[in-house]
């Protein structure tokens, strides 16, 4: 074992400089992805047979492909188009393809946005019909329903499978070391073991940070279900 080469304070400031990079994806991904998971839920849930098939669709080839192929094809693939390479030193928005942040922000932001909106389509398919008639009884319009009564408790209800998502997106990022000069904690950990050979030392010490990270992320949603569900919970006599 050689955790003295761990602990020394370059490897360290390599080690928080790689989480921050990895919240900040996480973060900005989560954000982006909710934005375009909403108006995909409400695709999938409208009365447009057009919109609810291409909103399916888009779902459907994010959950049927791997992420790591999603990355893959945004960076090797959009990126590297001659059509796009042509124009990304000028045009918007081409100029962010060459930027590798952009690109594993957009693979992830996408796939995101296509598991949660199928959350999100759920819940809101399953919005109680007696909330609906009350909310029409009281002369409410149809988007007014949609944005007081059925997003919110929507919402409210897919917070446990939603808090799976987020932990789960969160491992997800180290597929960002697969991406050149991008330094999240994965990367820090692949270039310690290929300087020192240290490849039990190096990625446990990034398990250790993905796990704390993971153990904040669950407390968090914890707190957040007692307070939004504390309704459905059991009622004791």
């Amino acid at each position: 074992m050689s955790w003295e080469i761990i602990f020394q304070p370059e490897h360290l400031a390599m080690y928080g400089q790689g989480l921050i990079t990895t919240l900040w994806l996480l973060l900005s991904c989560l954000l982006i992805g909710f934005v375009l998971a909403m108006i995909t839920a409400l695709a999938l849930t409208s009365r447009s047979w057009l919109l609810t098939k291409l909103a399916g669709s888009f779902t459907y080839f994010v959950r049927g492909t791997p992420l790591l192929i999603q990355v893959y094809l945004i960076y090797y693939g959009l990126g590297q188009l001659e059509w796009i390479q042509a124009r990304w030193d000028e045009v918007w928005p081409w100029t962010y393809f060459k930027q590798p942040f952009f690109c594993a922000l957009l693979a992830f932001s996408l796939n995101n946005a296509g598991y949660t909106a199928e959350m999100l389509a759920g819940a809101i398919r399953e919005t109680s019909p007696g909330e609906v008639e009350a909310a029409r009884a009281m002369g409410m319009s149809r988007f007014q329903i949609m944005r007081r009564i059925v997003l919110p408790s929507a919402m409210r209800r897919t917070l446990p499978p939603y808090s799976n998502e987020v932990v789960q997106m969160l491992h997800s990022t180290s597929l960002a070391s697969v991406v050149p000069t991008l330094t999240d904690v994965t990367a820090v950990a692949s270039r310690i073991y290929s300087d020192f050979y240290l490849p039990f030392e190096a990625y446990l010490a990034a398990a250790v940070i993905y796990l704390c990270v993971t153990f904040a992320l669950i407390g968090t949603f914890r707190l957040l279900e007692k307070r939004f569900l504390a309704y459905l919970a059991p009622r004791t006599q």
